[in-house]
């Protein structure tokens, strides 16, 4: 029988070969990671992490983050070791079409990932998101002897994520926050593409950390199993989030590059890879070799999980006959199902000439679902009053408040979208962040990130255009509306008024396999009469007729989204007083019109109407498809100024008068081109 500690040297070393074999085999990858950290991960999983590889999603377990998820390998030989869903034959389809093992992590293609990680610092700063959840959670069910929500949050975080800005930004709030369940592991290998990270990165990181409210913990040898076990030890009995140091070597064993910018992200080679077996004691060949007695001993470890959920089940039936209504709520919302008839509560906004702000509007309609929607959870980036996103009848998420539901995110745009992704990939919570639609550019890694993992995040953008005025041009949005268009799965949403913003909020709310973006104005549009028009239920639609005046088919198709649309009604009536046919279209978001039938699009947008015209305070690109060619878009192809909204709005042309003059243009051009 071998030795507990020639096991375990084994079962580490399984880690590191399986890993430098698959990007060998591969011929792309980053060895470096798994060689080099291989022990920390083996120390977590063995004796700390609480998993159970049949039911990855199983409430209870402890989640674990590979933030540096360019050493994907060492995350997918723990999963295939440990009995996950993953086959031996998808290790060696590494990197290759159609496999379940991608170049980085992907949360929904391989069981067991969390998150989707690969640009650094969002998979340190998503377990900022799924720690809010766990202590809010906890704070609301909980009871003494029934820790029915009772999970840590771990990662192994590297060099790289440490100097992404947006790890500091949730390094910062989470430290705040006390977030006491997050338990990072540092691989500290001082290696990055370039070299030594001395040259870059020479700050004192962990004081860094302590400065933040962190607990700062040192292992001086990765290898070390005992000193790694020990401190996490410690890690789990400190009310504050913890950074465990991890002096670790890339590429550990690599007989030339350990230690060096070459082991970090490109195959080793089959001499250097037989160098490294030898010098660790490693059978050369075959390639992917699994001992069975370390197969064994990791099953093992996956099974000690299903003891751990049964576990948990028989506390939560236990709970259940004490608590039967905290029980069915906490399932619900465990199960990411939304409370039924949440849409009654709904506000009304009734026909007004003056109307109001749709961000106003949208901060009505928070406040009105909050009490039969307690899943809703969100804040802004240090702009609550002025995106209107504020829960008034509740607390701030705080340290001492942990039931609180407004996050207070501070000036950290980007950090709060990987913490709203955090949060949304633990499904019991409907999580939102705001801040103004100019500054979604510091936060579009996450932004994409949530479309790509097909994450319910809601991202609340205010201040849409060059109607905000008096800031000017560096806080007018121009190109953001069109860039954010272009993100595949991201449902992008410019509601008209009240009544269409109550619409985008349900619709939002209601999607819960991908993200929305809520596009809304700062300054006061009418609320529609739909009386005469048609009720703004089309906007689940993407696109919806709002009238047809005139006694005929019309002539003209007038489109607007936003701020605009009351200008193309007006401008609409005033035609029709004139004569013409004219047919007026709400186009809030061209995602969701896209996925409707041929056949409703073609109703709404009828292809042998050719006079059409498009309005909309921001960039023209993109509109092209919607009024073809021998349409007309009045938008704003420029940055703009610093002046009262009105003023602006007039000076570049969004203008009732300037819409009928392109429009007179337009028919005049198809009566003498019929």
């Amino acid at each position: 029988m071998p030795s507990t500690d020639d096991l375990q040297a084994r079962a580490i070393n399984t880690l590191r070969f399986l890993a430098a074999d698959a990007i060998q085999n591969a011929h792309s990858g980053h060895p470096g990671l798994p060689m080099g950290a291989a022990a920390l991960a083996y120390t977590l999983w063995t004796r700390h992490l609480r998993i159970n590889p049949k039911h990855p999603e199983w409430p209870g377990r402890d989640r674990f983050i590979l933030s540096g998820g360019h050493g994907s390998m060492l995350l997918y030989g723990l999963l295939h070791l440990t009995g996950y869903d993953l086959s031996l034959d998808e290790i060696k389809n590494f990197r290759q079409w159609g496999s379940l093992t991608p170049g980085h992590p992907e949360l929904g293609v391989t069981p067991g990932v969390e998150v989707t990680t690969g640009p650094l610092g969002q998979g340190f700063s998503n377990g900022v998101g799924m720690a809010i959840v766990e202590a809010h959670l906890a704070s609301l069910y909980n009871r003494p002897g029934y820790p029915v929500v009772d999970y840590y949050i771990y990662a192994i975080v590297t060099d790289g994520d440490l100097m992404e800005g947006v790890a500091s930004e949730a390094a910062s709030l989470a430290g705040h926050l006390r977030l006491g369940r997050l338990i990072y592991l540092y691989d500290d290998n001082r290696i990055s593409i370039e070299g030594s990270t001395d040259r870059a990165f020479t700050e004192e990181r962990s004081a860094r950390f302590e400065a933040y409210g962190w607990q700062v913990l040192k292992v001086a040898d990765g290898n070390d199993v005992e000193a790694i076990d020990q401190a996490i030890q410690a890690a789990k009995k400190d009310p504050r989030p913890s950074l465990i140091v991890c002096r670790t070597h890339i590429g550990f064993g690599l007989p030339t590059r350990q230690d060096t910018e070459k082991a970090h992200g490109e195959p080793p080679g089959d001499e250097e890879l037989a160098g490294a077996k030898r010098k660790l004691g490693w059978p050369v060949e075959p390639r992917f070799y699994i001992p069975e007695d370390v197969l064994a001993f990791y099953r093992n470890v996956g099974k000690s999980g299903e003891a751990c959920q049964a576990d948990w089940k028989r506390l939560l039936e236990s709970y259940r006959k004490v608590f039967p209504d905290l029980a069915t709520e906490l399932a619900r919302r465990l199960k990411g199902r939304l409370p039924k008839g949440w849409e009654k509560n709904l506000p009304e906004f009734k026909a007004d000439t003056k109307g109001v702000a749709t961000r106003v509007a949208s901060g009505k309609v928070l406040n009105a679902v909050a009490a039969g929607l307690p899943d809703l959870m969100g804040g802004s980036a240090d702009l609550a009053p002025s995106t209107n996103t504020w829960l008034k009848d509740y607390p701030s998420f705080q340290p001492d408040t942990p039931q609180g539901r407004n996050l207070q995110f501070g000036v950290r745009e980007h950090a709060m979208g990987a913490i709203v992704n955090g949060m949304a990939s633990q499904k019991a919570v409907v999580p939102y962040g705001a801040t103004f639609l100019v500054f979604s550019d510091y936060m579009r890694p996450a932004i994409r990130l949530s479309a790509f993992s097909h994450l319910p995040s809601i991202w609340v953008f205010t201040h849409d255009s060059i109607g905000l005025g008096e800031d000017g041009p560096t806080h007018q949005p121009v190109e953001q509306l069109a860039s954010l268009r272009l993100i595949p799965g991201l449902s992008v949403i410019r509601p008209a008024d009240g009544a269409e913003v109550a619409e985008a909020w349900c619709t939002a709310i209601n999607r819960r396999n991908g993200p929305t973006a809520l596009i809304l104005a700062r300054q006061s549009v009418p609320t529609l009469d739909r009386s005469i028009l048609s009720p703004a239920k089309g906007l689940q639609r993407g696109a919806y007729i709002l009238a047809d005046i005139g006694d005929q088919a019309p002539d003209l198709i007038l489109m607007a989204s936003g701020s605009e649309v009351a200008l193309i009604v007006e401008a609409g009536f005033r035609l029709a007083a004139e004569g013409k046919n004219v047919r007026l279209v709400s186009f809030p978001s061209w995602d969701l019109f896209l996925a409707q039938e041929q056949a409703y699009r073609e109703r709404v947008l009828p292809p042998k109407v050719r006079a059409r015209l498009a309005v909309e305070a921001g960039v023209t690109t993109g509109w092209e498809k919607w009024v073809g060619e021998e349409g007309v878009v009045i938008g704003l192809d420029r940055f703009g100024a610093s002046a009262p909204g009105k003023v602006l709005m007039d000076q570049f042309g969004f203008t009732i008068d300037h819409i009928l003059e392109q429009a007179g243009r337009l028919l005049a051009l198809e009566e003498n081109n019929p």
